[in-house]
């Protein structure tokens, strides 16, 4: 029996022992801060009181409401209506009379809430006392002459179901009763303390200690999921994402190179198996998984998962959409999430959706099945698993790049452990793997191309499709993208190409992989050398390797503006050709006695068709037909005095100002002098203030212009904020922050005025603004914008200027 009768030495004390009082009358929320209560494995610092026809509750959670979830104990509260907190702080240690009367309590006690109850003459009527013992808790009743009840009843619930229901005579608690209300908690199910219990709702055996510590040992194997009556099925995830591997039973494997490999082959599925293949993108040491194939032995039949959504059925391409189209047996659908194929024998389901970063293989049935390759429950080693018909010669050769330095580690598994915290601990799925693969990629990789969200995805997906738990409110919580979508979905790049973020948050493009890449880098060329005949030559360049330099293909043309090069849908290679015999396009043909040679050149249309500003970069690449290989102008340009501060004195306040530049939208990689700008980059600038009282006044970003000269009154002019607003102008202005706070950021992408080649000068004109509510921010709205720049037109002015440049 847990409840005794207590002597003088017991635990009830006097009413008004300690501290202040908290009163209430028929309800309340006490606040209990200096005395929270473990309640059935739950620590808690209030508790709500309610007095409910003649039961007096104390909950957890809120009011007492009936049939409303709660963590609660109700007692009959005889004619008491009213009642009072006080917290008396003692301790009270192992061995006392309190723990002789409750053995299983095993720690020293903290302290005591005790709640008087009075009924409307403010006589006292019952006393209720909840003491805080560690991971443990007592709850003290006592009864005085006023209690009218025979009996009192104390039923302790959690989640609105009752746990434990005890009954006392009132001549038990006249002198005063102790019970334990402590217990534990697991997987949302609730369990006395000192006590071992075969649970059918989650198939495992459960002890919980009397701690209040729950420990479970599974009668399920690692590849079974319970079905709530004590029975297991088959229910097991795999999860590759990046080169990382989260196989049926949680174990994480690495693929070192960009080669083909077995995922899933299982014995339940005759003649079926699931491949992966990886590739490198951005880094030659890094590979992600960049296909996937399914395998239907018998028939020979390959299905193809690819990037940007597409699905080819040996050499075809399927047309898809939601809904599901079966072919030889799997289903196939496609949705903005990705695409998803879905094959069933022997009772057994295998579900694989792919994205373009990640697959999810689940696999359901009756029983555990054997299943060999990556993703299977064998102790194979990752090479022992590479298919050679889906490994291109020289896959297995690795690669060691230069390290990344604007990569912070710890900062990024800062940002992987998120998984370990609220809302992902809704989610019964061990995040270790996953907290595994994101910190093995991230910390050698950048955090481009949705890469960042990409672990937390797949493990939120991973909750959905294993666990049907969805995981609420992660991506608001994350700032991940607040819908779904597959990454590059339906753009397709080539072989030597993947889908990604030519500038940071930018539209998608297809890039070089870097090792097709890296052979023309170190030769600064675009492509392959000139293809001479007899009397004509042309010359192959890689679209992506224009593209990394802002060079827009269908903008160049031969000496004959008539003359353009071709894009090859299919690899993306863009052809400039001519022929001496039939259309020169402008060539020159130089003769002398031992050569002839024809000379064109690879040029951009006049820049003046393109207005005041350009973006695309200015070629001249000459070639000819004689052994010679394109002359290419480099077209960096670099950034210079990134960094301007100012000693600026404004009345009493005396603060810096800082115009900084970077490269990144979270503003962490600044631009030195020796930065590497190409045209049409997306440029970050930070207007920022040290100094400043932030609840006094704000910082606003009138305007900024950019002009060919170090005065701010050019002769050249381009504006890039004007009146506190972007230039609507000009859809690669954005402004953030302006006259919110006390510094602001506004970005563009770099460009030159249209026949110049020198230094290029951003001026700013800032001011301060009295903080009145939400006056200080500008509005963008066009009537707002025609109103303030009359304004500017008739006041005297004097602007801060604060100006740095670039040169082309």
């Amino acid at each position: 029996m847990l409840c005794f009768i207590l002597l003088l030495a017991a635990l009830i004390l006097p009413t008004g022992t300690d501290a202040t009082n908290q009163t209430f009358t028929n309800s309340g929320e006490m606040n209990i801060t200096s005395c929270p209560i473990t309640y059935y494995g739950q620590k808690y610092y209030k508790v709500y009181v309610a007095f409910n026809a003649n039961i007096f509750a104390v909950c957890f959670n809120g009011s007492y409401k009936p049939g409303i979830k709660n963590d609660c104990i109700l007692m009959s509260g005889g004619s008491a209506d009213r009642g009072d907190l006080a917290v008396l702080t003692k301790e009270i240690p192992t061995g006392s009379g309190i723990h002789k009367l409750l053995p299983d309590i095993k720690n020293a006690g903290k302290c005591v809430n005790i709640i008087p109850l009075k009924d409307s003459q403010q006589s006292q009527i019952e006393q209720v006392e909840l003491g805080n013992f560690g991971t443990q808790a007592i709850l003290g009743i006592k009864t005085y002459a006023g209690y009218t009840n025979v009996d009192v009843e104390a039923d302790s619930q959690v989640n609105g179901l009752t746990v434990f229901k005890q009954k006392f005579h009132t001549n038990e608690t006249n002198k005063g009763v102790l019970t334990d209300v402590s217990g534990c908690r697991l997987s949302g199910f609730v369990y006395k303390t000192n006590t071992t219990v075969k649970d059918p709702n989650i198939c495992s055996t459960v002890n919980c200690n009397v701690s209040g510590v729950a420990t479970a040992v599974s009668d399920c194997g690692p590849m079974e999921l319970c079905q709530g009556n004590g029975s297991c099925i088959l229910n097991t995830m795999c999860t590759v994402t990046g080169s990382t591997v989260i196989d049926f039973i949680g174990r994480v494997h690495s693929v070192p190179d960009r080669c083909g490999y077995t995922l899933m082959k299982p014995s339940s599925i005759p003649d079926f198996q699931v491949l992966g293949v990886f590739q490198e993108r951005r880094r030659k040491d890094v590979s992600f998984l960049d296909s996937v194939i399914l395998q239907l032995g018998t028939e020979g039949v390959q299905i193809f998962l690819e990037q940007g959504g597409r699905v080819q059925l040996n050499d075809s391409v399927l047309n898809l959409n939601a809904t599901a189209q079966v072919v030889h047996g799997v289903e196939l659908s496609k949705d903005q999430t990705g695409v998803t194929a879905k094959i069933s024998a022997s009772n057994h389901t295998v579900s694989v959706h792919f994205d373009g970063h990640t697959t999810l293989i689940h696999m359901t049935g009756p029983s555990a099945a054997s299943v060999q390759g990556l993703c299977g429950n064998y102790n194979r080693s990752v090479s022992e698993e590479q298919v050679s018909k889906h490994s291109a010669s020289g896959c297995e050769m690795q690669y060691n790049d230069t390290a990344d330095s604007t990569i912070n580690c710890n900062t990024t598994t800062e940002w992987c452990n998120i998984l370990k915290h609220p809302p992902f601990t809704t989610c019964n799925i061990n995040p270790e793997p996953f907290i595994t693969a994101c910190t093995r990629t991230l910390c050698k990789y950048p955090t481009v191309d949705g890469l960042k969200c990409q672990f937390l995805e797949a493990y939120a997906r991973a909750c959905s499709q294993q666990n049907n738990v969805t995981v609420e409110n992660w991506r608001s919580n994350t700032n991940c993208a607040a819908v779904p979508q597959a990454f590059c979905q339906d753009r397709f790049c080539s072989a030597h190409e993947f889908c990604g973020e030519k500038n940071y948050g930018g539209e998608p493009h297809c890039l070089c992989r870097a090792i097709f890449a890296s052979k023309y880098r170190s030769m600064s060329t675009f492509g392959e050398p000139t293809v001479c005949g007899q009397t004509s030559a042309s010359v192959i360049l890689a679209n992506c390797l224009l593209e990394e330099q802002s060079i827009n293909y269908s903008v160049l043309h031969l000496n004959d503006q008539a003359c353009k090069g071709e894009m090859d849908n299919l690899t993306h290679m863009v052809t400039f050709t001519f022929d001496s015999s039939s259309n020169t396009c402008g060539a020159v043909v130089m003769v002398n006695k031992t050569h002839i040679t024809y000379k064109n050149t690879i040029m951009t249309q006049n820049f003046s068709t393109f207005g005041f500003i350009n973006r695309n970069a200015k070629v001249h690449m000459d070639f000819s037909c004689y052994y010679s290989q394109p002359n290419i102008s480099n077209l960096a340009i670099k950034l210079k005095h990134s960094a301007v501060i100012q000693q600026i004195t404004s009345g009493e306040w005396n603060y810096n100002l800082t115009m900084k530049a970077y490269t990144d939208s979270e503003r962490l990689e600044a631009i030195e002098p020796g930065t590497d700008i190409q045209l049409d980059e997306t440029i970050w600038v930070e207007l920022k203030t040290d100094g400043l009282d932030e609840n006094l006044v704000l910082l606003v970003t009138d305007s900024c212009w950019a002009t060919d000269q170090p005065s701010p009154n050019g002769t050249l002019r381009y504006n890039i904020i004007i009146n506190g607003c972007p230039n609507p102008a000009d859809q690669t202005v954005k402004a953030e922050g302006n006259g919110l706070r006390t510094s602001n950021y506004f970005a563009f992408n770099s460009f030159q005025f249209s026949g110049k080649t020198g230094d290029v000068y951003l001026h700013c004109k800032v001011e301060l603004c009295v903080r009145q509510g939400n006056t200080c921010a500008p509005s963008c709205s066009q009537a707002e914008r025609r109103r303030r720049s009359a304004m500017s037109k008739s006041e005297d002015e004097n602007p801060v200027f604060i100006t740095m440049a670039w040169t082309s």
